[in-house]
This record gives C-alpha cells, structure tokens and sequence, in this order.
C-alpha cells in the first residue's frame, strides 16, 4: 500500500507587524486549528475546508495508507519564534525518520508559503529542505500553498510539485488539497519528477488588488485555467503577500507539465502588466461621508474595510481609527443601532462586560494605540461609556463560504453600544470575514446601515451578497495597504514596491 506522510504549518508573516507567532501562539490555533499531532490529525481535520482537509479525502479515495505527523497554524502576525519554528520542524522530522523505517513513498505539505521565522527568511523552503535530507532524492514531496505564498527558489527546486489556491476570498483550500494529491498521483505514476517553470514578476501587489472577486485578478485566474486546459499543464500564481521583508517577497507564475515554459509565458504576460494592480483607497472619514451618503437611499448596508488593521494580515485588530471616524460624523446618531464594527480585539473589555452583564454600563478605554509602519502611533483608545447590549460565546462556527465548518476561538466576547455605535469585541484575534462572527454578540448584520470590518478582502466572501456597496478604508494600523509605504531592507533591488 501507498505509505504518504501528511504534515502542515502554516502562518502568514508580515515582518512589519507589532506581535510574534510563539509556540503558545500554534498550540492554540487562534483561527486557525489548534496544534495537533498523530491519528488525531485525520479526526480534526477531515471534511474541513482546508487544504489538508481536501488532501485527506483525495487520498483515501485513491487508497493510500496516511501517515499523520504534525499540523500547527497561528494567526498571521509577525515573525514565527525560533522555538515555535524548530519545535514544529522537530515533530515533522522525527516522524519522516520514523515512517522512513517501515517505508515511505511520499511526502504532503500544507503550508502557507509566506512564514518568516526569525532565523530563516524562507521557512517553509528550510523545512522542505530538511525533509529532503532526510528521505532523499526519489521520495516525492508535494505541497499546497496559499494565494498569498512568497514562492522561493528553494521551495520550487526542493519539493517535486507545488500547487496554489486560486480565489481570494479563501473558498478553494479543501480543492487545492485535492489538486495537491492529484500532482502527487502523477509524480507516483511516472517515476520522475515533471518539468517545472517559473517566472517572477518584478514588482508588488497591494493586497486590496488581489481579490478574485474584482479585475484584474478575476480575469487573471480565469485566462489561468483556459491555459492549463489548453497544455495540460497545472499552473498557479501566487501574487504575494507583499509585507514580508525578504528577499525574494512577491508574485510568481509556475507550472508543472511537459508544455510548461509556453504555458508559463503565456499567463506571465497577462499577469504582468503593472498598470491593472493598482487599487483604491479612501482616507477613514471620507469612507465614512460617503458610506452615510449611500446607505440614505440602500436598504442593505454599505460595508467598509478597515484594511490596514486586518488581523489576517498582521494587525492586532485592536486599533480605533475607524471608531473615531465613525463617532466624530455622527453615524450612530444618523443610524442608531444600525451601525457595527467588529472584531475589536479587547480582552480587557470584554471580559469587564461579562463581569458587569448586559445592561450595564462601563467606563472604558476601549482598543489601543500601536506601533504602525510610518514610526508614528495609530489612534488613541476610544474612552467613554458603554452599554453592554449582548454578550457571546468562546467559540464561533464558520458557516459563509470560507472555512466553512471550522469553529474559531474568539474567546468570552460582547457588543458594547456608544452614541448608537455597535461594536463587536473579543477576546480573541480574528478576521471579520464570516457573517456568524458578528451574530457571536447578537448584532443581525442584515439589518445594518452600515458594517465596518476589520479585514481586507477575506470578508467579500460573506459580505458582498449582502451589501449595496464595498469601500476600503485606509485608517492607521500595522498593515500597510499600499507596500509602497513599507521601509523595506531586504526586498530584491530588482522588485518595485508599487506595481
């Protein structure tokens, strides 16, 4: 029987961000699920939509033996520990020596492909690469990425077929795990491993551009599988999670298949044209007038981004720039009850409306100011009086199209009113992008005005059915909207911050 070994570790890094991803960090999950290892991995992680998820399913309808090591996720953040790194490293070797005992015949990584520790620039590469000594040249090592992967060099020439999500919003991981066990299904059959291309294009690209939801990206991934369908090559395109300071951060095409380099050119000229990445952004107060302006005549509410602390992105999603945006224009007045923000990261907070229960009114500094990448601070803690209107679980499941199935840690939250404002807390960091995060704390999103979300293109998923219009809002926080404002160090002189 077919002996596969599966493992994952996954975390996006943005090097520009205020908190580390430690070991406590992987151990938990946060967003992602926690840290598990051994048969248990199948248990937790079958049926759901991630790419594992998607492997294992594939890989039982083929009637592979699986050998489950270890799979650890953390919230995207800053830098990944040197502990939590090698301790992760450390579990997946010494069950690859292990299984290499009774025989292996093939290797499955989840990975993110854009984790920065903070002594190896190219994580997942490093890892790949440890792997590879370990079970040598004939073993097939196969691997699934995210959209936002920094694919590198190392990456591509240690593994034997690496194979990348194609919707932004998430909603094609448990696919990309399924197309991951079919490459490594043709690598078993053929005996060698296929012929790979790779192009780099020479600039970044702002993550408000990448939705697949909108042009350009949309166009691009769809002139993707025309090409794939037409050589019979598997393509991927990563454009890049464009806040990790490295030197090779930024978009690749690959394809694995005999007309690769033609197939590979092909999509590289329709993806390379810089003018079609730029997007638009609005200061915070202007996205707000011109939210309020909309949702006079618009019975579905005008839902604005709160990009640059989205917490699936580095941000701490705790900053209060939007609130004050909000608050100064009398939106909750013009809209009372009808105006919400969520999630705002305060264990604090939330753990003082609990105390206090609903109906209670509290004294707080609500959110915090912190470092951003201008060297200046972001907005000041919001301080007022809070009504305490609803409070909420530890745990949310994920019912919209992305993650779908998986329950999330957001800790003991709450929704606290101020001036008609409703905001939702948590004690946990995570990205607003499914509808069921805000009915956590009793907000209907539904029969809003007017919904702020701390994300920057995940939410679209969920939110866009519902809302008359979408704004990206740049208020201050950790994660630069536009790279162009990054002090990069260590980026490749020959990559352009802008496209």
């Amino acid at each position: 029987m077919t002996r596969i070994l599966i493992a994952g570790y996954q975390h996006e890094t943005n090097t520009f961000a205020p908190s580390l991803a430690d070991w406590a960090a992987f151990q938990t999950g946060e967003n992602f699920p926690a840290y598990v290892r051994g048969q248990a991995m199948v248990q937790q992680l079958t049926g759901l939509n991630i790419p594992i998820g998607g492997f294992i399913d594939a890989a039982m309808r083929e009637g592979w033996q699986l050998v489950p090591s270890a799979w650890a996720g953390a919230t995207p953040s800053s830098y990944v520990t040197r502990d939590a790194f090698e301790r992760i490293s450390a579990a997946i070797l010494e069950d690859v020596r292990a299984a290499m005992v009774q025989g292996l015949d093939g290797v499955y990584l989840d990975l993110h492909g854009a984790a920065v520790a903070e002594h190896a620039d190219d994580s997942e590469g490093e890892l790949i690469a440890r792997i590879r000594a370990l079970v040598g040249p004939r073993v097939p090592i196969v691997a699934s990425l995210d959209l936002h992967a920094n694919v590198t060099q190392r990456m591509l020439a240690q593994s034997d077929g690496l194979v990348a999500y194609r919707t932004y919003p998430h909603i094609d991981m448990a696919d990309t795990g399924e197309r991951a066990a079919r490459l490594l299904r043709e690598r078993l059959r053929s005996g060698r491993k296929a012929e790979m291309q790779a192009q780099r294009l020479p600039f970044l690209i702002p993550l408000n551009a990448q939705s697949t939801w909108m042009s350009p990206a949309r166009e691009v991934y769809e002139a993707l599988s025309d090409i794939e369908a037409q050589t019979g090559c598997m393509l991927s395109f990563c454009m890049g999670f464009p806040a990790s300071d490295f030197a090779e951060c930024g978009p690749v095409v690959w394809g694995h298949g005999g007309s690769a380099q033609q197939a590979v050119e092909r999509l590289y000229a329709r993806a390379g044209e810089p003018r079609q990445w730029r997007p638009d952004f609005l200061p915070a107060h202007e996205a707000v007038q011109q939210a309020l302006a909309v949702a006079e005549n618009q019975s579905a509410p005008v839902v604005i981004a709160d990009t640059q602390d989205n917490p699936g992105a580095g941000g701490d999603s705790n900053t209060t720039g939007m609130l004050h945006a909000l608050l100064q224009q009398g939106a909750g007045r013009q809209w009372p009850g009808q105006v919400a923000l969520g999630l705002l990261y305060d264990p604090e907070a939330a753990r003082k409306a609990h105390e206090a229960g609903v109906g209670a009114v509290l004294e707080l500094a609500l959110g915090q100011a912190v470092p951003t990448f201008t060297g200046q601070s972001s907005d000041p803690p919001l301080q007022g009086r809070f009504v305490v209107r609803a409070l909420g679980e530890d745990v949310c499941e994920i019912k919209g199209p992305m993650m779908t199935g998986v329950k999330v840690r957001i800790g003991p939250c709450a929704c606290l009113e101020i001036d008609g404002v409703l905001i939702a807390v948590a004690s946990g960091k995570m990205q607003m992008l499914d509808r069921e995060l805000f009915r956590a704390v009793g907000i209907q999103p539904e029969q809003m005005k007017l919904l702020v979300v701390k994300s920057s293109n995940h939410f679209r998923a969920d939110f866009t059915p519902i809302a008359s219009r979408v704004l990206v809002a740049k208020a201050a926080g950790p994660m630069a909207a536009d790279p162009g404002d990054l002090p990069w160090k260590k980026l490749s002189p020959q990559t352009r911050t802008r496209p």
